[in-house]
């Protein structure tokens, strides 16, 4: 069983409303365990997590608002690595031509 952490404990630790956590698990922006029906994060993502809260509470950014800085976020991941793949291709290719 990986680490975890409840609903419950979480926003009490961070100071956040109950709702935002349920708000972020409905939008589908964190993924959650359930067991005996209790809602747990996993540590792996508590970093996630401070970083909607961060700028939720800290910014007022709205939840649409998150979900989109979430996607955004996802591509421009999506494309660093697409693009060090062609650069490690490109090198490939470089070294072979080099050896001619």
């Amino acid at each position: 069983m990986s680490e975890r952490i409840s609903r419950e404990e979480l926003v009490k630790i961070y100071n956040v409303e109950i709702n935002f956590f349920d708000d972020l698990v409905d939008y589908g922006l964190l993924k959650v365990e359930t067991e005996d029906e209790v809602r747990y994060l996993i540590y792996e993502d508590l970093q996630v997590f401070e970083k909607f809260a961060n700028l939720h509470y800290d910014l007022e950014i709205n939840l649409p608002g998150l979900e989109v800085i979430h996607h955004m976020l996802q591509k421009m991941d999506d494309l660093n690595q697409k693009n060090r793949d062609l650069m490690n291709k490109l090198l490939a290719i470089s070294e072979k031509y080099e050896d001619i």
